[in-house]
């Protein structure tokens, strides 16, 4: 089975895994739910249920454990359900400082 590594949507921890995610997966540091939706690539704020994936079921506690199908960890994640800061918003904040 391949390993997967997963990063606390809280934390930013690495941890891995062989198979997939067990529901009772817990950060080591902030003791985060790995397999929740904060946790997942089609976590998106801007979606609606706020999830990518259309099929998915309604989750309303995003940072609960849950059984969800779909999940599937995401990548460069820094912060709770957002991605990482791109390279243009440094050039953005020095347009706007005095």
């Amino acid at each position: 089975m391949p390993e997967r590594i997963v990063s606390c949507y809280g934390c930013g921890r690495s941890h891995t895994f062989t198979g997939g995610v067990p529901r009772s997966a817990v950060c080591d540091d902030c003791a985060g739910n790995l397999r929740c939706c904060l946790g997942c690539r089609f976590h998106d704020t801007q979606a609606y249920n706020e999830c990518a994936e259309p099929s998915a079921e309604r989750v309303v506690d995003k940072a609960a454990a849950n059984f969800c199908d779909y999940f599937d960890p995401a990548v460069g994640r820094t912060e709770v359900g957002r991605a990482g800061p791109s390279p243009a918003s440094g050039d953005l904040e020095k347009l706007f400082k005095k």
